[in-house]
């Protein structure tokens, strides 16, 4: 298994950010290696929402299909699965004096095979991890809580 985490401070109240990171189609707009992401179900966004997310990750597309697993007040909690390997991503908020403190976790556990290559790919998802720190909260401040692009 392999996990990553980063914190940082993004300029918005907790109940904004947590709006924001609930709808996983963004992570277009936040995660370096997305390349599309849609939502496979219809509805407010709940526990047991789905969506289906391609990245590119070292010159390869892959897909794995997401699932919002706990939403919480400060706590969202996301699993990805395909043939390969099972990813969670766990987000954690904490009010600041300045916004709010975001701990991003992600772990891949790869299945067959592939657990032989998880070793070597480590500085890969350490490379993505940085950055997701670096894109994430200018583009969760770029947003309000409605969606639409801030003033």
């Amino acid at each position: 298994m392999i996990s990553v985490e980063r914190g940082f401070v993004v300029r918005l109240p907790v109940g904004e950010l947590v709006s924001y990171m609930e709808d996983f189609t963004r992570t277009e707009e936040w995660d370096p290696g997305t390349v599309t992401c849609v939502r496979l179900d219809d509805g407010p966004v709940r526990t047991g929402s789905r969506w289906r997310n391609t990245s590119r990750f070292r010159g390869r597309e892959t897909e794995l299909e997401y699932r919002l697993v706990t939403q919480e007040p400060t706590r969202l909690v996301f699993v990805g699965e395909n043939k390969t390997v099972t990813a969670v991503d766990d987000l954690r908020f904490e009010e600041t004096g300045d916004g709010t403190r975001l701990t991003y976790r992600a772990s891949l556990t790869f299945k067959g095979l592939a657990r032989l290559a998880a070793p070597f790919l480590r500085p890969e998802f350490e490379r993505l991890a940085d950055g997701v720190s670096a894109r994430l909260p200018a583009a969760a401040e770029a947003r309000r809580s409605d969606g639409t692009p801030s003033s």
